[in-house]
């Protein structure tokens, strides 16, 4: 297929060579030309801007922060929609609000462009090994069209619903994600209260019903306290942010996760967001422990 593909951070980048090494054509476009380098240098071409990616693709993919810059790059100056085709497609792999996602799918059916919201639960380690899990929200009358995207990329497609679906799943389980990490923080706090080794209490929890791929990584690097950002503590705040605006906004009961989303503002506040999430372990402990760690 001719594809093109904007956005290169630690998921964007290998899911992009995962393309271009299944012989896909890529044209790709980066605000900063650097991080769009090595893909260039393995047969990527590049573009001048969104636009011109869009004239060359039957297919956009998208990976990039937040609901303002996928909406930029669709219609923003030389954005997307002024180079596609009637029925061209964007696949949006990005975390973004479910209302943006209808928003933008609506400005593009004027065109007669379709918009796939398609994030992906993984971390870059799902993306490099190509094993992401991929919730996307659309026509269904589209799944053989993105089959040959998806299966490059992940081990597990689900298709939710209508457009936003994607979204609603995603932000679902970014919600009992970091629900589960919080508790692994308290149950460190509560084992070091106690005077007993975490690491152990974690090595015998792996072993009971508790046991999960969260204990496992993310209560590791609390034992270890190893806190170098394996996941940026910053875009699981910025998707609690998302997911509590949506449940204001459709009047959805989320007790538990209000308390998580205010553990995660403690956090930004002491400036651990380039920090990993594990850091919800410092914002339980004493605040002079937590400032020597800083």
């Amino acid at each position: 297929m001719n594809l093109g593909f904007i956005g290169f951070g630690a998921m964007g980048r290998p899911m992009a060579e995962h393309l271009l090494r299944a012989g896909h054509g890529l044209r790709v476009w980066s605000r900063r030309p650097e991080s769009a380098a090595a893909l260039v240098a393995q047969g990527a071409l590049w573009c001048a801007s969104p636009a011109e990616v869009a004239r060359h693709a039957e297919v956009v993919c998208t990976n990039v922060t937040g609901s303002a810059d996928v909406e930029g790059l669709a219609f923003g100056s030389q954005g997307l929609a002024e180079g596609f085709a009637p029925g061209s497609l964007h696949v949006d792999f990005s975390t973004i609000a479910p209302s943006a996602a209808r928003r933008i799918a609506a400005r593009y059916a004027a065109c007669r462009v379709d918009f796939i919201d398609a994030p992906v639960s993984g971390g870059s380690g799902g993306a490099q090994g190509a094993t992401l899990a991929i919730m996307w929200g659309g026509k269904p009358a589209l799944a053989t069209r993105l089959q040959p995207i998806f299966e490059v990329l992940g081990k597990a497609v689900v298709h939710v619903g209508e457009t936003g679906a994607g979204q609603v799943a995603k932000a679902c389980n970014q919600m009992v994600m970091v629900a589960a990490i919080e508790a692994a923080a308290e149950a460190a706090r509560l084992a070091a209260a106690a005077g007993v080794d975490f690491a152990k209490v974690r090595a015998a929890m792996l072993h009971g019903s508790a046991g999960s791929r969260v204990l496992d990584v993310f209560g590791g690097r609390m034992a270890a306290r190893d806190f170098v950002a394996g996941v940026e503590a910053r875009l699981h705040h910025k998707d609690y942010a998302l997911l509590m605006d949506e449940a204001a906004r459709i009047g959805a009961a989320l007790p538990v996760s209000a308390t998580v989303w205010q553990q995660l503002n403690v956090l930004m506040g002491q400036g651990w967001g380039r920090d990993d999430t594990s850091s919800l372990l410092r914002v339980l402990e004493k605040p002079g422990k937590a400032e020597q760690e800083r």
